[in-house]
């Protein structure tokens, strides 16, 4: 499909926002004041994803029961059915890699841990929290801007049924909050207010990657909930692809090589866009320009192999799986699957949703440390088996 022909991406919903992603982190080199007015852009696509998972969950894409509360107003949310779609392949694909590392078993540690970077108004914790079967212990820690922490929170105060799910133990309720209200704090889900870039003491944008630069002490105290002996999962949906390039290598070197030792299982799924000098991912690039959207990273890790050597790269040395969206959905999702999901609403932009779907991709990789057994569910293929 020639460029004049591919169609607006920012049309291709039934409301604001971007395609399908959510993403916390930061421009490039400028002014304070821009810096300030540019984060703000970027923050502000959290409402847009929560809008797209509303929207699919209404039509009965995917099951959360959390959805709505994260959504403010009363507009129309409904997306078009290819957004809708990938929205849905996107949250299960994740969800299934997800479950495997909790349901895989550990002769390490009694609890593993999760890591959301950038997690914004993401309902996981708490979808997680209501799985029957119950997971096996575990922790989860949500990483993002205090703007948005404190929106999450404040949803968090006014739900009961959210607060239900944040309990001890003994199944009692329990959290506190700091004085600010930008941090929660409970023994199974934390919430940290945290700007990613403090872990580089970088200034330069077009600086190299390959030294690990140690995070100064403020981040280090931040972080002090993280436990560095767990098995450890960091989840990064559409989260790095707003920093610059060494922001974004050395965040996920913090962790792989200065937070936790080498013993610890430690793994990574990223979700991002790909391929942005096709004709249609330069109109997807151009489009989320106009909004004052920049992918930083985008070009640096473009595709779906580039993904796969940049997460060698980071250490994650046992495994590492990228698969675009497109592929996901025909080679994971199973006939029956496709035919309900089909059955929810008519997809016209057949061609649309193709070359949508091949410009994003989900990424996985893991290293053993000493509990190599914590990632069996994904040496077979993690994301990619059917799901029905």
């Amino acid at each position: 499909m020639a460029a004049p022909q591919i169609p607006n991406l920012n049309t291709l919903k039934r409301g604001s926002g971007r395609p399908f992603g959510r993403g916390h982190g930061a421009p490039s080199s400028a002014s304070d004041a821009d810096y300030a007015a540019k984060d703000k852009i970027v923050q502000q696509t959290d409402q847009d994803a929560s809008v797209s998972r509303l929207s699919a969950v209404e039509l009965g894409y995917l099951d959360d029961p959390f959805a709505k509360l994260f959504v403010s107003g009363n507009g129309n949310q409904r997306r078009f059915p290819i957004i809708n779609r990938g929205t849905y392949v996107r949250t299960t694909a994740i969800d299934n890699l997800v479950h495997r590392f909790l349901s895989s078993p550990s002769s390490s540690a009694a609890r593993k841990q999760i890591i959301s970077f950038g997690a914004g108004s993401d309902t996981r914790f708490f979808r997680l929290r209501t799985q029957t079967p119950p997971f096996p212990a575990f922790t989860y820690h949500e990483l993002d801007f205090a703007s948005n922490t404190a929106q999450k929170i404040a949803t968090i105060a006014r739900s009961p049924a959210l607060r239900a799910l944040i309990v001890n133990d003994d199944g009692e309720e329990e959290y506190t909050t700091s004085e600010d209200l930008t941090a929660l704090s409970s023994p199974h889900y934390n919430i940290i207010p945290f700007d990613l870039r403090t872990l580089s003491s970088t200034d330069d944008d077009d600086a190299t990657t390959t030294t690990t630069i140690p995070p100064p002490p403020v981040s280090a105290a931040a972080l002090s909930p993280i436990d560095p002996t767990l098995p450890t999962l960091l989840l990064s949906e559409c989260c790095l692809i707003y920093l610059s390039p060494p922001h974004a290598d050395a965040t996920i070197r913090h962790f792989t090589h200065a937070l936790f030792p080498p013993t610890t299982p430690l793994g990574l799924i990223l979700y991002e866009p790909i391929n942005p000098c096709t004709p249609f991912g330069k109109v997807m690039v151009a489009n989320l320009a106009a909004r004052g959207i920049v992918l930083q990273t985008l070009r640096k890790y473009g595709s779906e192999e580039v993904q796969a050597e940049r997460l060698r790269g980071y250490g994650f040395s046992a495994g590492q799986r990228v698969r675009t969206v497109g592929a996901l959905w025909e080679e994971g999702v199973g006939r029956g699957e496709k035919e309900r999901v089909a059955g929810l609403e008519m997809v016209d932009e057949v061609e649309e949703w193709v070359l949508l779907a091949g410009h994003y991709c989900v990424g996985w990789g893991w290293r053993d440390g000493a509990d190599g057994g914590v990632w069996e569910g994904w040496r077979d293929g993690g994301g990619e088996e059917e799901y029905e």
